[in-house]
């Protein structure tokens, strides 16, 4: 058995070694909420399902409006009817709405109880959103195509 001397470190070893630390830090940091595109705070009003407009009721309060907490994870807001919760996980722009319920009071206005089922199964089928400036998201599926849009104000 014949012993080989270890090779010298090239002067490119250090760059190295940084780099590497550099991409296990990066890595780590794609868990969790991030703070690069907040949601969190605002009442987000919806706009538009699909490719429709969604007209304001004339109440604020009735309005089909969600609201994000980064503190405890949550998600609650109305579908205009009844009042929606839940779970949320947001990296980056991915953006996924989990064991959502709702009460179960009956609308009034047929058209109202329609678009609220149809906002109810899009929060469900939201897995990314993009945002335009601070007011306005754009709720995606997996296939990018629009959901909702929301803004806030």
């Amino acid at each position: 058995m014949r012993f080989r001397p270890a090779a010298r470190p090239t002067a490119a070893a250090p760059f190295a070694a940084l780099a590497l630390l550099a991409a296990a830090l990066l890595a780590g940091c794609g868990s969790g909420i991030s703070l690069d595109e907040p949601i969190e705070g605002p009442v987000w009003r919806l706009e538009q399902l699909g490719d429709d407009p969604v007209a304001p009721s004339g109440d604020p309060q009735r309005d089909p409006q969600l609201q994000f907490d980064r503190r405890n994870g949550q998600v609650t807001g109305s579908g205009g009817c009844n009042r929606v919760t839940g779970t949320f996980q947001r990296s980056g722009s991915a953006l996924k709405m989990n064991q959502l319920a709702s009460t179960r009071m009956a609308c009034a206005d047929p058209a109202r109880g329609a678009n609220e089922a149809q906002f109810f199964a899009a929060l469900q089928s939201t897995t990314s959103y993009r945002l335009q400036g601070t007011s306005r998201m754009t709720l995606l599926d997996s296939g990018g195509r629009t959901l909702a849009v929301l803004s806030a104000r």
